[in-house]
């Protein structure tokens, strides 16, 4: 299946497309395992380190018309990198990554198409702050805001975390959450935080919940490592579930996914 274009099943209900990411550590691109980023001082496992700059890859996803994509600032040290980015591919892009009422304004103003919020929307301890979520929506209007539900596996399904993935917040993903917040938002993302950066497949589960709910654009991110990966979520999610591939793809220095491949994947017709 490696390096194949699939076709699309007749059943599904639309096309899970490739959304592509820049992922920023200390003004760098790169892919990291997830969860490995912690407050104790310790480094994060790195996958991959690139030596070329972030706007680099943006023009390269804005040659080879890849919409949707996002640019995550993973801790401090970031911004100039991603401005850089949003510079590349004005209104490309989204930008997440220490985002919140304050200054999501200036990031859009900034070149980003949306921000991408998720610690901002809890307080210390994890405890959802629905009248912050009001009030960013009040200032920026919710076709700008894209949700970010990223989660670890837990014995009440999925839970979100926030804060890097460190702490666990009283949100789970469900249809029932999905449904609440869907009406302050336009899209979701969703890290599945357990497997992100292996590179040791997808969480099919969560990924066919949310391929059964379909109510807003929905991207996934966790695991792929091959084109049998793309379909698979392509199949649980019913086509419904965008897919983000970040340490398996070459560009990302990785041996699972090629580029080429998933740029030939979101040009398939039915």
């Amino acid at each position: 299946m490696d390096g194949a274009v699939a076709r699309i099943s007749p059943d599904l209900i639309s096309m899970t497309k490739f959304r592509p990411c820049i992922d920023l550590h200390q003004g760098q691109v790169k892919q990291i395992v997830g969860g490995s980023l912690r407050d104790d001082g310790a480094g994060p496992t790195e996958n991959f380190v690139s030596d070329r700059p972030a706007g680099w890859f943006a023009e390269t996803f804005r040659d080879d018309g890849l919409t949707g994509g996002h640019v995550i600032k993973l801790g401090l040290g970031n911004d100039a990198a991603a401005r850089e980015a949003l510079a590349a591919w004005p209104a490309g892009l989204q930008i997440g990554g220490g985002i919140h009422e304050r200054n999501a304004a200036e990031w859009l103003d900034a070149g980003a198409s949306h921000v991408i919020v998720t610690s901002a929307l809890f307080d210390a301890a994890g405890k959802f702050l629905e009248e912050t979520l009001r009030s960013l929506v009040e200032k920026i209007g919710r076709e700008k805001l894209v949700i970010d539900l990223s989660c670890r596996r837990t014995a009440a399904g999925w839970t979100v975390a926030m804060n890097r993935w460190q702490t666990l917040t009283d949100l789970t993903v469900d249809h029932a959450t999905l449904d609440r917040l869907a009406p302050f938002c336009d899209e979701f993302l969703i890290h599945a935080a357990d497997v992100e950066g292996l590179c040791g497949g997808i969480d099919a589960e969560l990924v066919a919940l949310l391929g059964s709910w379909g109510k807003r654009p929905v991207t996934y991110a966790g695991g792929a490592a091959t084109m049998a990966d793309l379909l698979l979520v392509e199949q649980a999610g019913r086509g419904s579930v965008d897919v983000t591939v970040g340490s398996a793809l070459d560009l990302f220095g990785g041996k699972g996914l090629r580029y080429k491949d998933l740029v030939a994947w979101n040009r398939r017709e039915a």
